[in-house]
């Protein structure tokens, strides 16, 4: 008999068929159901103030409970496994997940649909437990308020005007910087990233300026920077 031989017999056995009873199916598709209606409020109580896709939050569950049912299947047999990981390598995922909370959600889905499957329903549980505490803890925790800009549009038969402009910013925000000036024939156009809580009083100012045309504040949609 060669290492060939032995080799495979001892893989073959190591990899046996696993003999799993109806209660252990029933028990774990049943804690990976429990868990895919946890994850489901989770996520719904987590971007509650954000852009809430219902039908995400959905495969979120489904995805808990196919991924267990999958490992079950792996687990019985290793001929399904392989036969398994065959068909699914074709598959292919076309939506592109922009927010990163949306794919922590989906690997959590993942991994609880892989640990119920593999038997440790109380793991899956203190994974979900810690996971959601962290995550509302973090939720609470405030942020630092984004800057603005400041996008001002002035006519250019006032040499001076840079200056009037700078002077009201100055006055009315903690900190500026000069993001872009477009110098034109006809005037000038400059964008100003501020702090500021006298938006209004900022804008007003700048518009009874006799030069300028339009000033217009707006929030920074990117992250704030501590």
């Amino acid at each position: 008999m060669t290492f060939q031989d032995v080799f495979k017999r001892s893989f073959l056995e190591g990899w046996s068929d696993a003999s799993i009873s109806v209660q252990d199916v029933v028990l774990a598709i049943f804690f990976s159901t429990l868990l895919a209606i946890y994850i489901f409020f989770v996520y719904r109580l987590m971007t509650r103030q954000t852009f809430y896709s219902r039908h995400f939050n959905i495969s979120l569950a489904g995805v808990c409970v196919i991924t267990c049912a999958i490992i079950l299947t792996i687990h019985s047999s290793i001929m399904v496994s392989l036969g398994m990981v065959g068909a699914l390598s074709i598959v292919r995922f076309r939506t592109a997940i922009k927010d990163p909370v949306d794919l922590m959600f989906l690997f959590w889905s993942i991994s609880i649909g892989i640990i119920c499957g593999a038997g440790h329903a109380e793991y899956a549980v203190i994974l979900s437990v810690v996971l959601s505490g962290i995550l509302f803890g973090l939720d609470r925790i405030p942020q630092a308020k984004a800057p603005m800009l400041l996008v001002v549009n002035a006519l250019g038969d006032d040499d001076n005007i840079e200056e009037k402009i700078m002077r009201i910013v100055d006055r009315h925000s903690t900190s500026f910087n000069i993001k872009a000036r477009n110098l034109t024939k006809t005037g000038v156009n400059m964008t100003v990233e501020l702090r500021t809580s006298e938006g209004g009083s900022i804008v007003k100012e700048l518009i009874k300026i006799k030069s300028i045309e339009s000033a217009s504040l707006l929030e920074h949609d990117g992250e704030a920077v501590f």
